[in-house]
């Protein structure tokens, strides 16, 4: 797979090999298709493993460590339907939704959109109907907002405790 024309990953790749703590699973009806579609929106190919015939089997993407998508071929025609949110990590969702914007291959892209919890929402829906949707806190917002953080905090140490 090739990451042209979108050569701008994700901050924090990490190539690392290590067990994977989670992970998502994803069918995909075109792999090469759904792979450049994840390619745009900063993951980039570990692996991809033979399946019969000598078609593809399996692509392993990743984003940032601990942000792993198997893709699978589907099994039938209505592939799609799962979703994971995971943290931008520092990505700016404004060119990121620009790269899945001028991607070719389907897909749709919402936002970056703010929510009440005081981040910017990226929802990223694959060619095949998978929901990524990367988040990133309003650090600005959240440090103005003393009351607010407050609460947070304290409703945090109250279910710890």
């Amino acid at each position: 797979m090739t990451t042209e024309p979108f050569t701008r990953t994700a901050p924090g790749i990490d190539r690392d090999i290590y067990p994977m703590p989670a992970f998502v699973k994803f069918e995909a009806a075109d792999l090469p298709a759904t792979t450049r579609w994840y390619e745009a929106a900063g993951f980039v190919v570990l692996a991809a493993m033979p399946g019969p015939g000598g078609s593809t089997g399996l692509v392993h993407l990743r984003r940032q460590r601990y942000q792993d998508i198997l893709l699978v071929p589907a099994r039938g025609p209505a592939a799609g339907g799962g979703r994971v949110t995971m943290a931008a990590g520092g990505d700016d969702l404004r060119l990121r939704a620009a790269d899945l914007l001028a991607a070719a291959g389907g897909g749709t892209v919402e936002g970056p959109a703010p929510t009440p919890w005081r981040s910017d929402d990226l929802t990223l829906t694959d060619p095949d109907g998978n929901v990524v949707v990367l988040t990133e806190p309003r650090r600005a917002d959240i440090d103005a907002d003393t009351q607010w953080s407050a609460m947070v905090r304290d409703s945090v140490n109250r279910t710890v405790a």
